[in-house]
């Protein structure tokens, strides 16, 4: 009976995370429907908790397992990595022309001349798939250590050529190609 309360516990705070990942990225309907099994399931483990709520272990299983449900789904999103990431970079080196192999490399990056502290900088800004923050993290620090970088999620995303490079697969193209090196 524990080890089922435990599952079933796992099993329902997972959806509820991603339930609430997709409910914040406006993916309405998905959302609805995982919510229907997430209901059920934890219906399910509740009534088992408060038939048998005399026996301790039962009730520890669910706290449990509700925190292992919390990594689960937060793991689960990662892969999912659904949505964009804005990166904002700020850099001393012109000498690397980091916009350019950026954009070589299929990201949209938007860059201007910045003024900071100690001079001129050159700022950009870089729009990618969520699924390619990391890559993109890397790529940057190994072409610039030194380089300042701020990311954050776009709520809303319109117009632009990059849109219309991304559903060519421009990006998903170069990717592939470093992947295969």
């Amino acid at each position: 009976m524990v080890m089922i309360i435990l599952l079933i516990n796992i099993v329902y705070v997972s959806f509820f995370t991603i339930r609430m990942i997709l409910t914040l990225k406006g993916q309405r309907y998905l959302a609805a429907g995982i919510s229907v099994v997430e209901v059920i399931i934890y219906v399910i483990g509740l009534g088992l908790v408060l038939e048998n709520l005399n026996e301790i272990q039962n009730l520890i299983a669910y706290a449990v397992g509700y925190g292992i449900g919390v990594l689960v789904g937060m793991k689960i999103e990662e892969k999912l990595a659904l949505g964009y990431i804005t990166v904002n970079v700020i850099t001393a080196d012109y000498d690397i022309d980091l916009p350019k192999q950026l954009r070589g490399k299929g990201y949209g990056v938007t860059d201007w001349l910045a003024h900071g502290l100690e001079g001129n900088r050159m700022a950009l800004q870089i729009l990618t798939p969520r699924k390619y923050e990391l890559n993109l993290y890397d790529t940057i620090k190994r072409l610039d250590p030194k380089a300042f970088i701020i990311a954050y999620e776009p709520k809303t995303i319109y117009g632009g050529f990059w849109v219309k490079s991304v559903k060519k697969g421009k990006l998903f193209r170069e990717r592939e190609k470093e992947e295969s090196i």
